[in-house]
């Protein structure tokens, strides 16, 4: 495309999110809101799509006014639309991982694989970077996150933290437990229950929520830090039931609420039966919440805050199920994810406002290479086989790529991302770089 055609297209979007001729002057937004599918590329979102509906771009974020595409490269990488989209194996060279995928959204800076929250100096050391969190705590705003894996994971440990190592599970839990001034952290890995939400008589591992004696400080209420600067300890209020997180949704709420539901690693993705099961084939753990329920309850809580929020919700088990080329599984992570973002909106029209909330939807790289049947050399779509019906589609990876994922915005902000235009891709148009999330958000805040 000529510069001209690309500033043209550029323009039209503009004029379809409204003027930024002024961007500097736009108000503050009071929340803000990422929303973030691990391992979410076009085809998955389409796929959950076509199975839900049996139409393509029937999740609610489908109509949101910004919709753009996304480059998830590390600090080393670059993209390339031509070559990606003229040699079928380039999208496999130079993926990214959660880690820096993540420490670019929360700060808007890159880094390498496997950090978080760090980024490289020309020494070789590692510096640290202010996350969004930590923005929203120093201008006063509630910060949460909530994950369908462990919290101390990459992806939702990149919005807290500083680690060299994202494996550093036990560093990262402690830090995040004790150190951290969140609100509300909500996310799996309960010690004393396996993959099918069965009480064990003994712990797997307390690694995913620090060490023995954190979990049992934790039971006894007397855990954590000061969040809001009064020199006391204000402690967590620790949740594992079902049913405690769905009475939370609404009603009075703890000052500081950790959310452990009571399974091993995922809510659903790691319940036993056929993995390679079409959808819902394998009845899903009705002991365990969904990530809606999660979300609802962290907003009850965060929105407290007359200050307004942060609040990061990632679907963190459709990656695992990507990288183990679960189709139906992908499918009910996605799906899961789809209702979760509906019941944000939901949200922000009946407790704020589009005029004061900023919701960003997106992923952190796309996984599996997911096409539709039949591609390699060239690329094929996806088969509409109907409502309720498993997409004809095929995988070619078991590891990330370094596709252009997609991006989607509304609300108080959300047209600062067309200032932000990197290139146009032949295929997905016009797209901007993971740094962009950190940059509109940072910028909403102020």
């Amino acid at each position: 495309m000529s510069p001209s055609s690309f500033l043209w297209v550029l323009i039209t979007l503009m004029i379809c999110a409204g003027s930024i001729t002024n961007a500097a002057a736009i108000e503050p937004a009071k929340n803000i809101i990422i929303m973030i599918s691990d391992g979410m590329g076009y085809n998955h979102s389409e796929a959950a799509s076509l199975y839900a509906s049996g139409h393509k771009d029937s999740q609610v974020y489908s109509g949101f006014p910004v919709r753009l595409a996304m480059s998830t490269h590390a600090i080393t990488g670059g993209y390339d639309g031509e070559l990606i989209w003229n040699r079928f194996p380039e999208a496999l060279k130079g993926a990214t991982d959660s880690a820096a995928a993540a420490t670019a959204m929360a700060s808007g800076q890159k880094t390498s694989r496997g950090t978080i929250g760090m980024v490289p100096e020309k020494d070789g050391t590692l510096r640290s970077v202010e996350n969004l969190v930590e923005r929203a705590e120093k201008l006063g705003k509630a910060s949460g996150l909530v994950t369908s894996v462990p919290f101390a994971h990459a992806t939702p440990a990149a919005f807290v933290v500083h680690n060299p190592k994202r494996k550093n599970f036990l560093e990262i839990s402690t830090n995040m437990l004790h150190d951290s001034a969140l609100e509300v952290l909500i996310g799996c890995g309960h010690p004393f229950y396996d993959r099918n939400g069965q009480q064990l008589n003994a712990a797997r591992t307390f690694k995913s929520v620090g060490d023995k004696s954190t979990w049992t400080a934790l039971q006894a209420g007397t855990l954590g830090g000061d969040t809001d600067g009064d020199g006391q300890i204000d402690p967590w209020t620790l949740i594992e039931q079902r049913t405690d997180f769905q009475k939370l949704a609404v009603g009075a709420t703890p000052q500081r609420l950790l959310g452990i539901p009571q399974v091993a690693k995922t809510l659903q993705q790691g319940r036993s039966g056929d993995p390679h099961a079409r959808p819902y084939a394998v009845p899903l753990l009705k002991t365990v919440p969904n990530l809606t329920e999660l979300t609802r309850a962290a907003l009850n809580v965060l929105d407290n805050d007359p200050d307004g929020l942060f609040l990061m919700i990632e679907g963190g088990a459709m990656d695992w199920a990507c990288h183990d080329n679960q189709s139906g599984r992908m499918l009910e992570e996605q799906l899961d994810f789809d209702r979760t973002v509906a019941a944000v909106v939901r949200w922000v029209e009946t407790h704020s406002s589009w005029d004061e909330t900023l919701l960003i939807v997106t992923g952190d790289h796309e996984t599996g290479y997911l096409t539709g049947p039949g591609s390699d050399p060239d690329w094929q779509p996806l088969v509409n086989r109907g409502r309720n019906q498993l997409p004809g589609m095929e995988w070619h990876h078991d590891y990330h790529t370094n596709s252009l994922i997609p991006l989607f915005a509304k609300g108080r902000g959300a047209e600062r991302l067309l200032v932000l235009v990197e290139g146009n891709d032949p295929v997905r148009g016009p797209y901007v770089d993971n740094t962009a999330v950190a940059k509109v958000a940072f910028a909403a805040f102020e």
